[in-house]
């Protein structure tokens, strides 16, 4: 049977989603197809926690007037702003899917002159940063490190782009270790979002159905950890968000 061309992910490719030899495109395709409503959908089923979790992630950033901040796997733009709100002087955004940052600039008109001059965006791959070594002061990542083919990679561009104490922030969606919140974790992640999520987005490529089997099969919080330190960064530690559903982790390039 001939595949659809809508299809990014089928159901027997889930099992190990990170392992696909194919994931990079499969990623992109998912990301177009659910770019439109990319935005209502991580608003609505974090019951608008999202915001605040990028919040968070901007507050530990550290951010110093003068800074360049580069945000990897930008998508629409939302972190990308918050960070252009604050007190650095120019804010990067990259992202790989050409939909998802032609959104990020359609957004971009709803800022302020001041704010809106501070943002760029380009497309690039984690993997292999668009930007000279050591020329930015911040690097983050939200819930996009997991859709990266190899999050090892990413981690030692993010450390190449770094200047010598620039911090990395990395946003990702984690496993709860209160017993009673996993559960419930589980049962709206990996039951009720994937259709109600499918439904808002009109979406066939099953984005919704790949994106809480790709959190359930990623590394664990102190896997994270290790992977910081073996990209040489420093003072690695990390904060449980909303009872351990979203973790902020957060590293120094030495």
């Amino acid at each position: 049977m001939t595949q659809s061309p809508d299809i990014a992910w089928r159901d027997a490719e889930l099992s190990d989603p990170h392992h696909n030899a194919e994931k990079a495109g499969k990623v992109r395709r998912m990301f177009t197809a659910i770019a439109g409503s990319y935005d209502l959908n991580n608003h609505v089923h974090s019951l608008w926690q999202d915001v605040r979790w990028r919040n968070f992630a901007v507050k530990v950033a550290n951010v110093k007037p003068g800074d360049i901040v580069l945000d990897v796997a930008c998508g629409t733009g939302d972190l990308t702003q918050a960070f252009a709100k604050s007190s650095a002087a120019k804010v990067i955004g990259v992202d790989f899917t050409h939909a998802m940052l032609e959104v990020a600039r359609d957004k971009r008109q709803g800022l302020t002159t001041q704010t809106a001059q501070k943002v760029s965006y380009f497309e690039g791959d984690a993997q292999n940063l668009p930007l000279a070594d050591a020329s930015v002061d911040v690097v983050s990542i939200a819930w996009g490190i997991r859709n990266v083919a190899d999050p090892a990679q990413a981690m030692r561009e993010f450390a190449r782009v770094l200047k010598p104490q620039g911090r990395l922030v990395i946003l990702e969606f984690s496993q709860p270790s209160i017993p009673p919140v996993r559960w419930f974790n589980d049962l709206y992640a990996g039951r009720i979002m994937p259709m109600t999520a499918s439904w808002i987005a009109r979406d066939k490529s099953g984005a919704y159905k790949y994106l809480p089997k790709s959190v359930s099969t990623f590394m664990s919080r102190q896997q994270m950890l290790d992977l910081f330190s073996q990209a040489g960064f420093t003072q690695a530690q990390h904060w449980s968000l909303s009872l351990g559903i979203c973790a902020c982790y957060r590293g120094t390039r030495s």
